[in-house]
């Protein structure tokens, strides 16, 4: 437990950022996999434009680092390109 009032305050935020970058967190993973697991070509294409707006707002958020988006948009894009 903190003893000092600004450690108290600090962990409050700490404790609101953790959900809050949580949530996001698990939005990303959870739009990543629809792409993932799309049965055809069409809805893997809208898929990948809401994955592609989900890791860009994460990414503004500072919960990914912006190599890691270009990554995964990179991944999604070539995956959605090969399927027939």
């Amino acid at each position: 437990m903190p003893k000092l009032k600004s450690a108290k305050k600090h962990q409050a935020t700490s404790a609101k950022a953790y959900s809050r970058n949580r949530t996001l967190r698990s939005r990303l993973r959870t739009a990543l996999k629809k792409v993932r697991q799309a049965s055809d070509k069409a809805s893997a294409e809208t898929a990948l434009q809401a994955a592609i707006s989900t890791v860009d707002k994460t990414t503004s958020k500072g919960i990914i680092h912006k190599n890691a988006a270009a990554r995964y948009k990179s991944r999604l894009s070539r995956l959605v390109q090969t399927m027939d």
